[in-house]
């Protein structure tokens, strides 16, 4: 059976062999918890799954497993940025030649979708916008909200798909009350945090193949799979944008207001290109010298005073003004579906890769809640979320509005 199925998909015989390859079998084979979200009763091959598919080696490791565990598997590349790219940053057309050869080596069809429209009128525009206002937005949990758990959702099922996959570093589970989203094994690679504003829907129809797996044993999969990909860069940068140069892209689209950066004593020491260009705790890029009797500590930003047009800084990393452990919440999304019993004591985190935090949540009105840690938090940022977690099961959170 080992053989036929490495013929069929082009692998090599030997594939999965070695005892240092079991617990990777296990998980590749689909025996894993996370594989749960597939119906009982339902055989793979009455089952077609739309994987979205980027074009990287996450998306396409999801696809080899679908398609390896007899899944009925199309793949749907979306383009989401029409801009003219003259600059060259733009890398759809390499990430759309890469989809159609892993789809010509997992002999799978592929269809492409352009959601520029939808991206450009649901997340860049209230980028921009938040971004005006002072605040720092994260663009990848909108574009999850809105694109891949939306309109690309819905575009899948009109495909005839009974379900959707990606290539996310988290885990769906069945439990006796339903779905429930969970962090992807790999510690360094877990997205649940992006994650929380998925609905009940989308939970109950996503499926996230790699999320008990490590980035080297995607990239293992991938290799021994023979997909040419499996070696390629991880995107970063804005969601479907990509990596380009910050201030200058923004600069395109946000008309540059440059003003003073002040110190907490009130004193002028450097010009800022405009406060959009910053967010708290930054470092790098605030081109203020060394000042005579300041020590030689580094710069942070603490602080915008919108109305001034004033960039405010401290110096050094510990610096009080940096640490806060109160946070006002809103636009909370709960993703079972229903709020929990406050006070809610959590777990949190207020950016992606932090260690979670103990904390109380205090139902204030609405949407909208108070966060108290249990110890301060370093540069708690306006237009960030905080998503919280009961163990490794994530709950849901809300876009942070104030912190102090």
């Amino acid at each position: 059976m080992l053989l036929v199925i490495s013929l069929y998909l082009n692998l090599p015989t030997n594939f999965f062999e070695g005892a240092d390859l079991q617990e990777l079998k296990m998980k590749a084979t689909g025996t894993s918890k996370s594989w749960q979200t597939i119906d009982p009763g339902v055989g793979p091959a009455d089952t077609p799954v739309i994987v979205g598919l980027s074009g990287g080696v996450d998306s396409a490791v999801c696809a080899f497993l679908l398609r390896r565990h007899g899944y009925d598997v199309r793949a749907l590349f979306m383009k989401n940025w029409e801009e003219d790219d003259r600059e060259g940053y733009c890398a759809a057309a390499r990430d759309l030649a890469d989809a159609e050869e892993i789809c010509r080596r997992l002999d799978i069809p592929l269809h492409t979708v352009n959601f520029s429209t939808e991206y450009w009128d649901q997340v860049f525009q209230h980028f921009l916008a938040e971004f005006t206002q002072g605040r720092t937005p994260n663009p990848d949990i909108l574009c999850n909200q809105k694109i891949k758990f939306h309109a690309f959702f819905e575009h899948a099922l009109g495909l005839g798909g009974h379900y959707i996959a990606t290539g996310h570093y988290a885990r769906i589970t069945r439990g006796e009350h339903g779905f429930h989203l969970r962090k992807g094994l790999d510690p360094g690679k877990d997205q649940s945090y992006f994650l929380y504003t998925l609905g009940r829907t989308p939970l109950e129809k996503t499926l996230f193949p790699i999320g008990d797996l490590s980035k080297p044993e995607v990239r293992r999969l991938a290799r021994d799979a023979g997909l040419p990909i499996h070696d390629k860069k991880d995107s970063t940068g804005i969601c479907f944008i990509g990596e380009r140069p910050f201030k200058a892209f923004l600069g395109r689209y946000i008309k540059p207001c440059p003003g003073d950066i002040e110190s907490i004593d009130g004193q002028i020491i450097g010009r800022h290109d405009g406060l959009p260009y910053y967010t708290l705790g930054q470092r790098q890029g605030l081109g203020i010298g060394g000042r005579r009797g300041a020590g030689s500590a580094p710069w942070y930003v603490a602080g915008k005073d919108q109305n001034r047009n004033v960039l405010l800084v401290v110096q050094g990393r510990e610096h009080p003004l940096l640490y806060g452990r109160h946070l006002v919440a809103e636009q909370l999304h709960w993703i079972s579906g229903t709020a929990p019993i406050f006070p809610l004591r959590c777990r949190a985190k207020v950016r992606y890769r932090q260690p979670d935090q103990d904390c109380e949540v205090i139902h204030e009105r609405g949407d909208v809640c108070r966060v108290r840690f249990d110890q301060p938090q370093w540069a708690i940022t306006p237009g960030q979320s905080v998503v919280f977690y009961h163990g490794d099961e994530c709950l849901g959170g809300g876009i942070i509005r104030e912190a102090k």
